[in-house]
């Protein structure tokens, strides 16, 4: 037998120690194999658990729409809604969620919640002004002196009126889609406002100056750049934020009140008398009285303010801003019928003096 085995066998002591070594080495072995089949399982968990989450959230958000696409909602109150949502905080329930789909917003036409009387205080008056200028236009060619000339400047009235209605009851109608769809139909609405005050000008000066074509031409063009002043101030995004409110409301009567220095020309120039009888000026007036009314209630959130959630649904100062534009766009539409028929009866002269 050689010395090396004799010296394993006669050393038990060494054979054990190694012998340990080996069974710790193994076991430590084991213990980092099943370390990293934990990591590796914990690893997978983790990702099964986000993909789990993820999917929930999908599902989630495929359950939200489908509700809006069915037009399954409920109102909110006005503390829960996204800040872009946030514009009068004296309305405090019956307002709409966010809702991104075009069909869900135009189903909520017939529910009701705070915009339900804007919508349909402007829907309704622009099907009103559509059939009336359609009505209108068709009239008779001897109902007029001249007939072409008389269709386009009331016809421009009736465009302005139809594309601001239009703009306004579909922006109430889908603001509530998203952030980029409000900000884009608020522009829109506002612009239509411009469209309507300039294109009530257009009939009135064409009448009231009929005789004197330079100043009706002058005071058209100052018109149309205060108009497109308006317009492009509007589509400036901070005006529509609520804190621009009062801003916006004197923008617009700030255009509508730059009638009064041709009002004043044609007073003077044709007398008190002339200018409030055949100049139809009293209409006019109650047509100014009307808009500036209701857009000192919109700047001043009346009755809403002094009766805070009373006024959710019906009567909010909004509302109450629709139904006045729409009545006074009627009453300047009267007003320029009558100038119309009295061009008419005194026919297309302006040889005698002091004749309009």
């Amino acid at each position: 037998m050689s010395p090396s085995a004799d010296h394993r066998s006669d050393d038990p002591a060494q054979n054990g120690c190694l012998l340990s070594k080996r069974v710790v080495h193994e076991k430590e072995e084991e213990t980092t194999e099943r370390e990293e089949e934990d990591e590796e399982e914990e690893e997978k968990s983790s990702d099964e658990g986000l993909l789990l989450q993820a999917h929930h959230a999908m599902e989630r958000m495929e359950e939200f729409v489908h509700k809006m696409w069915e037009g399954r909602w409920r109102v909110i109150p006005h503390d829960v809604l996204p800040d872009w949502l946030k514009d009068n905080d004296f309305l405090l329930h019956g307002h709409r969620p966010p809702m991104p789909s075009f069909r869900a917003c135009f189903k909520s036409i017939f529910r009701i919640h705070t915009e339900t009387g804007n919508i349909w205080t402007h829907l309704l008056g622009c099907l009103f002004f559509l059939c009336l200028g359609i009505v209108y236009m068709f009239r008779p060619n001897m109902s007029f002196v001249a007939p072409f000339q008389e269709k386009i400047v009331i016809g421009m009235f009736f465009l302005g009126a139809i594309l601001c209605l239009s703009f306004s009851w579909l922006f109430h109608t889908v603001y509530c889609h998203s952030e980029g769809v409000s900000r884009v139909f608020s522009k829109l609405d506002y612009s239509g406002i411009a469209f309507l005050i300039m294109g009530s000008f257009v009939p009135w000066l064409y009448y009231s100056f009929y005789c004197s074509p330079q100043p009706c031409f002058i005071y058209l063009i100052v018109v149309c750049i205060l108009g497109i002043a308006a317009i492009t101030v509007s589509q400036c995004d901070f005006f529509a934020t609520p804190q621009y409110r009062g801003v916006r409301a004197g923008v617009f009567v700030g255009l509508g009140l730059s009638g009064v220095v041709p009002t004043l020309h044609f007073m003077i120039t044709e007398g008190f008398l002339r200018a409030t009888t055949m100049g139809q000026m009293g209409w006019l007036f109650l047509m100014a009285v009307l808009y500036i009314t209701g857009a000192c209630l919109y700047a001043a959130r009346i009755p809403e303010r002094f009766f805070p959630g009373k006024c959710d649904i019906w009567f909010h100062s909004h509302q109450l801003f629709h139904i006045l534009v729409v009545a006074g766009a009627f009453v300047h539409f009267h007003g320029v019928s009558n100038l119309q028929e009295f061009r008419y009866t005194a026919g297309g002269g302006c040889a005698e003096e002091g004749a309009v």
